[in-house]
């Protein structure tokens, strides 16, 4: 997502920002381009450079590599990959699963019709959540998607989003649980991502 552009998930309801919890350094990576998965993917590992745009640019073209309809893709491939754009990111939900997948983990792609409540937030095996919200650009003449990490560390949930100028610690679980379904009323989609066995 671009500087400025604004998610349609209602970002007030995170608490304060990381500073507040004393938990200790929150890593946060900032929006750059339309990077906002390889961002919100640091921001989930809590790790720079845990992933490289070299990597998922190399993850988006194996993709395509082994697509039996390859060639069947939009005009201006060059540019317009099939699960990135070239210049700017904005890889997709493919990219995602092969790079935690690669990482040993698994992600779940929830139901949106059983509601935020339905995900065990104190699953052992829960690593954290990967959202993917509408957002709306140019005074909602474009919109598009955007990538989010939600994670618990040390034991305070907090929102990652690469858009946001601080981690957004969350008030309780509670408040955790109404974001979300916040985000899924407006057409978000929620992936869940667990510990590989």
């Amino acid at each position: 997502m671009e500087p400025g552009a604004k998610s349609e998930a209602k970002q007030g309801e995170a608490g304060s920002g990381a500073g507040a919890s004393g938990s200790g350094k929150v890593y946060h990576e900032r929006q750059r381009l339309q990077f906002c998965l390889l961002h919100a993917l640091n921001n989930l590992m809590q790790e720079k450079e845990c992933f490289t745009r070299v990597e998922l640019d190399g993850i988006a073209g194996n993709l395509v590599l082994n697509d039996p309809d390859k060639g069947q893709w939009t005009p201006l491939p060059f540019i317009f990959k099939p699960h990135h754009n070239v210049i700017t990111g904005n890889y997709d939900v493919n990219v995602l699963i092969t790079a935690l997948e690669a990482r040993n983990k698994k992600v779940v792609w929830h139901d949106r019709r059983k509601g935020a409540s339905s995900v065990d937030l104190n699953a052992e095996t829960l690593v954290g959540l990967m959202i993917n919200v509408p957002i709306r650009r140019f005074r909602g003449l474009w919109t598009g998607r955007h990538w989010v990490a939600i994670r618990r560390i040390d034991g305070i949930w907090f929102n990652l989003d690469s858009d946001l100028s601080e981690p957004k610690q969350f008030k309780d679980q509670e408040n955790v649980i109404g974001f979300l379904d916040s985000v899924l009323s407006q057409g978000g989609e929620l992936m869940v991502v667990l510990q590989g066995e």
